[in-house]
C-alpha cells in the first residue's frame, strides 16, 4: 500500500532541511508508485465506461 504520509513527510523536508541521497531515491520511488496506481485505477474505469452514440448505442471506450 501507498504510504501517503510518507511521500508528504519528504516533500515537507526537502522544503525545509533538504533530503540526503537515500531519501531523494525513496521519494523517487514513493512517486512513481503513486502515479503507477493513479494511472492504474483510471484505465480501469476507463475500461469500463461506455457513451451512448447519437443513435442510442452504447459504445465502449477505445484507444487510439
Amino acid at each position: 500500500m501507498l504510504d501517503i504520509a510518507r511521500i508528504n513527510e519528504l516533500a515537507k523536508k526537502a522544503k525545509t532541511v533538504g533530503l540526503s541521497d537515500a531519501e531523494k531515491e525513496e521519494q523517487a520511488q514513493l512517486r512513481r508508485a503513486y502515479i503507477d496506481s493513479v494511472v492504474g485505477n483510471m484505465r480501469g474505469q476507463l475500461d469500463n465506461t461506455y457513451v451512448i452514440d447519437k443513435n442510442g448505442n452504447k459504445c465502449k471506450l477505445k484507444k487510439d
